[in-house]
């Protein structure tokens, strides 16, 4: 079965809130609730991968030094085997737009299993809670 690596990263307001982005219609999983990221390229870090990725997904520029990594989840979907990483970030420049995603919500930790998501993310929410609260 193939590895797929993708980078999430959960972007953390002042008021300790999640940002979630909904997949657009048109891709796998559509209409899903997801952390930012995206699929690392060849020769990318995963760090790397998550500053571009926010850039392309959400117009924001983060640096490297403000990414901390927490926890990763590991699952089998039915053509491929998923491990995501999952960075914390408190602190980007820009103005959050969805450049790629239908809608974008600020959700508490708690309130993260109230909206539909890949089943991958689901178990990342947990490690979330134990660092933010509900």
């Amino acid at each position: 079965m193939k590895l797929t690596l993708v980078v999430a990263c959960a972007l953390v307001d002042g008021d300790g809130r999640v940002l979630v982005a909904q997949r657009p219609e048109g891709k796998a999983l559509a209409g899903l609730w997801e952390f930012p990221g995206g699929k690392m390229e060849p020769g990318e870090r995963p760090e790397e991968t998550l500053i571009r990725e926010l850039d392309e997904e959400l117009g924001i520029t983060v640096k490297e030094a403000c990414l901390a990594p927490l926890t990763f989840a590991s699952y089998a979907y039915e053509s491929f085997h998923l491990l995501m990483p999952l960075w914390i970030c408190r602190r980007w420049e820009g103005q959050i737009t969805a450049k790629e995603h239908t809608a974008l919500k600020w959700l508490r930790p708690g309130k993260l299993r109230e909206v539909p998501m890949p089943p991958a993310d689901a178990p990342l929410i947990p490690a979330l809670i134990d660092l933010l609260g509900a």
